[in-house]
């Protein structure tokens, strides 16, 4: 069966209690090709049924995965990994298919999400809890990291299985149970991809229910699912935050990002360049740690601007099957918004330095062409919102503490980017830029053995290395006194000399 008819046979299922089943329910959502508008299935609105019976399901194959050896589910996760490892030509064929990123882009993502498995898969039961000092003589005081129970990873569409990958090992490994509510734009992409987990996983450990914002909704209201973890917009992370809030339902929320990219004279233009547009113009500007705020040294500034032109131009555009470095926007409503975001920025009077429209060669399909624009200022509403599309606004800096000032001026914290050879400025960035993270000459990289989140509106917790981990986990503190001894040190009667003296 080749990748086509295989979304057409995943089209209107879930995957509930280890079986991939049609939904009974009658709501459908067609899933259409961004790059032909040809529609290549259709996803269900799970009913509310369906998702009621899939959390004791759920509760149920925790409790078996629970009481498996660490090292066991250890081999299970490499398992996975291994399986999706072998998936991967299909796996990227499908997310291409369903959101129009290059292909070279979707088998990258099932490379991370196999490292972030193996990586969580190893660190997992390297620490169950630790073994503290006693704080009386003879007795036993220790820490245990138990599970959460029934986790519900509610995923975006710009990266469905990386994210998923890195929400999944780590709630998996810690001995969760796990529900996925997919993006309804790549629904099909994570039934694929959950192939490999269901594989080797107890039936109802892990699950994918489909639909748009009614099925998520029931999730995280569902009282018996036990942690939220979300990315998306903030609207509806403050709705999920407000939710949970009321139930004192852990959360990771991962929302917006506005990032800066800041250029000093000292770094090299030439590759300097070449990293703003890439972290501009990947996936289509569709991530929430691309570079949307770019603050140039007015020094600098001119030559900058001429060569991200040139890199610009060379970007090919066209189906993510093809050769091409930019597949289409994910859907013609995301087109529709960020052309908004363009022209308004145009009439607060950005110029066009290069793009703005859309490809002439390109008849079908979503695409825009990457875009620049000029004589910016940091007022704009555009340096003020994420734009989430390959647009890369420029405004002029006279200074190092200037860029600084309005990098950090933002209602967001994701990422930061700074290109520069100047240790000073190198050291004043890591420690005083705004944000979770923060990349000097190396832009939008991850490393699976370190934190990925954000501060200010950019959420809360965070994803990847111990502390995404722990994201997952509880403590519970345990005290033994092995001789069950009288504690007569605090215990009734209490001695008459501790007593107020008057």
């Amino acid at each position: 069966m080749n990748v086509v008819d295989q979304m057409r046979d995943l089209s209107g299922k879930i995957l509930i209690d280890g079986a991939y089943v049609k939904s009974n329910s009658t709501q459908r959502l067609s899933v259409i090709d961004p790059a032909t508008e040809s529609v290549v299935g259709e996803i269900a609105e799970t009913s509310r049924e369906e998702i009621d019976a899939a959390v004791p399901h759920a509760h149920a194959a925790q409790k078996i995965w629970w009481r498996k050896s660490a090292l066991e589910r250890t081999e299970t996760m490499h398992d996975i990994a291994n399986e999706l490892h072998h998936m991967k030509a299909r796996l990227g064929e499908v997310l291409t298919r369903e959101m129009g990123k290059p292909y070279k882009e979707s088998v990258d993502e099932v490379d991370w999400s196999v490292s972030a498995i193996r990586y969580y898969a190893e660190i997992g039961r390297s620490d169950m809890g630790r073994v503290m000092g006693n704080a009386v003589e003879g007795h036993f005081n220790y820490t245990l990291k138990l599970p959460l129970g029934v986790v519900v990873s509610i995923q975006p569409f710009n990266y469905p299985m990386t994210l998923l990958a890195w929400e999944a090992a780590a709630a998996l490994t810690s001995g969760n149970a796990v529900i996925v509510k997919p993006s309804e734009h790549t629904s099909l992409t994570t039934l694929m991809f959950a192939e490999a987990f269901n594989k080797y996983l107890p039936p109802g450990l892990f699950q994918v229910i489909t639909g748009a914002g009614d099925a998520g909704r029931r999730l995280v209201e569902h009282a018996d699912t036990n942690m939220i973890a979300f990315t998306g917009s903030v609207p509806t992370g403050k709705a999920i935050a407000r939710t949970c809030g009321e139930m004192l339902k852990p959360t990771l929320i991962e929302t917006s990002g506005n990032d800066p990219f800041l250029v000093m004279p000292s770094a090299p233009l030439d590759i300097a360049a070449r990293a703003a547009a890439f972290s501009a113009y990947m996936n289509c500007g569709q991530i929430c740690v691309s570079a949307e705020r770019f603050f140039v040294h007015e020094d600098i500034h001119d030559e900058f601007v001429a060569k991200l032109i040139e890199h610009a131009k060379a970007i090919r555009i066209g189906n993510g099957l093809d050769k091409v470095e930019m597949g289409p926007m994910v859907s013609e409503k995301e087109r529709n918004r960020y052309e908004a975001v363009l022209q308004h920025a145009r009439n607060q009077g950005a110029e066009v330095a290069f793009g703005g429209g859309r490809p002439a060669d390109q008849s079908q399909g979503w695409f825009v062409e990457p875009t620049i624009l000029a004589n910016c200022n940091a007022e704009m509403d555009i340096f003020n919102g994420e734009s989430f599309g390959p647009v890369a606004p420029i405004c002029k800096v006279k200074s190092f503490e200037e860029g600084m000032e309005l990098a950090n001026n933002s209602q967001y914290g994701l990422g930061a980017c700074l290109y520069t050879r100047d240790m000073r400025e190198t050291m004043t960035a890591a420690n005083e830029l705004q944000g979770g993270m923060v990349w000097v000459n190396a832009p939008l990289l991850d490393n699976d053995a370190g934190p990925f989140g954000g501060t200010k509106m950019s959420g809360m917790g965070r994803q990847l290395g111990p502390e995404g981990l722990e994201t997952f986990r509880e403590t519970k503190f345990v005290w033994i006194d092995p001789y069950c001894g009288t504690q007569d040190f605090w215990w009734f009667p209490y001695d008459d000399a501790e007593s107020y003296p008057g």
